[in-house]
């Protein structure tokens, strides 16, 4: 099984790599295409900050954007348009504005005009629904994964007991290590099958948005896991999970801890507040430790590359240069990517069954045979 794993790691590694590379040498090109100064800063916020529309492509001197559905509701009145309709030079559709600059940077505000005729900002925002690109980005996750285990869950019922094939025979690894190794160490067989439907779908789910984020080509790239709204979404589902099935077990242990001197317990609390603060951080924990980590490779990857243009404004020759240098770093920053998709979702998956077997009262001490 490790074999495999690793051959399958090894090919992964090498089609993602190159990918990857040819993703951030595209768009350092399309930079210097519109004969602009090049800003690396912005090239990197560009790519890994949330946007309203998906640019696929330059061609002819033109670019090629999926412009995405905006969907605000504001004063009671729901309203629904392109975000095409923000492509004029003040970026505003009725009363309607996209921030290019701060503050409110990326956001869309509402200008209303006061007695005097001059426009401001309203106090009042209007709520904001739109299909982003990380939105649209994470409902491609959503349904590649519902297709995928669509077939292996076909493949499994066509083969019976037969060794499953195709993409079944890719997953099934991957899934008994996710269930032996990770969810039933933590939390025993009796409480790992109950968690397993939703620890297994956390992992997937993380480890193919971290995949499809590596893809240059459209509908993937977006950074979905390195938006911090999604890591939070998801840290926040394992909390309110773990503390829904907390024991008394686990908050005596918490709070009134029998090997816990007195002392440190009364008449200032200090052990409590310490355990107290742990309950609050952990969900912190693990969307700071996702969100970090995949929008810091995104960055190394455009950073490699955007070296080739930055010495490229000093001198050619010496942009030439530098170019195969930053080729190499770019491949293997790739590579590391793909090696960090795989140990976030891991790491992910474990803290929160960890988490989880704390507020269960440590099932994993059950022994088990896996």
């Amino acid at each position: 099984m490790r074999g495999l794993l690793l051959k399958i790691f090894l090919i992964l590694a090498c089609a993602f790599a190159a990918m990857g590379s040819l993703s951030a040498q595209r768009n350092t090109e399309e930079a210097v295409a519109e004969h602009e100064s090049f800003n690396a800063g912005e090239l990197i916020l560009d790519h890994v900050t949330d946007k309203h529309s998906w640019h696929i492509c330059d061609w002819k001197g033109k670019k090629i954007e999926l412009h995405l559905p905006v969907i605000l509701i504001y004063q009671g009145k729901l309203h629904v348009f392109s975000s095409a309709r923000f492509e004029n030079p003040q970026h505003t559709y009725k009363n309607f504005q996209l921030r290019k600059e701060d503050p409110h940077k990326g956001k869309i505000i509402v200008l209303e005009a006061d007695e005097a005729g001059i426009t401001h900002i309203a106090a009042k925002k209007p709520l904001d629904f739109s299909i982003t690109k990380t939105v649209f980005g994470l409902m491609v996750s959503c349904v590649i994964i519902l297709i995928l285990f669509f077939f292996i869950v076909r493949s499994y019922k066509k083969n019976g007991e037969n060794a499953p094939k195709g993409v079944a025979a890719l997953f099934e690894p991957i899934y008994l290590f996710v269930r032996n190794d990770v969810i039933y160490a933590s939390l025993g067989k009796k409480q790992g099958d109950k968690f397993l439907p939703y620890m297994a779908t956390l992992f997937f789910f993380i480890l193919l948005g971290n995949l499809l984020g590596i893809v240059p080509f459209f509908p993937f790239g977006a950074n979905v896991t390195g938006n911090i709204s999604v890591t939070f979404v998801l840290a926040f589902l394992t909390y309110l999970i773990t503390m829904g099935y907390s024991t008394k077990k686990f908050w005596a242990h918490a709070f009134n801890n029998p090997a816990i001197p007195m002392w440190m317990k009364f008449p200032l609390p200090l052990m409590p507040l310490i355990e107290a603060m742990e309950i609050i951080t952990k969900p912190f924990v693990l969307m700071i430790r996702l969100f970090a980590n995949m929008t810091a490779g995104h960055i190394i990857i455009l950073g490699f590359v955007s070296l080739v243009l930055i010495f490229g404004a000093i001198g050619t020759a010496l942009g030439f240069m530098v170019s195969p240098l930053t080729i190499v770093f770019g491949l293997f920053a790739d590579a590391l990517e793909l090696l960090v998709s795989f140990i976030q979702a891991y790491i992910f998956t474990t803290l929160s069954c960890s988490y989880l077997a704390d507020a269960l009262g440590h099932p994993a001490e059950e022994t088990h045979s896996h």
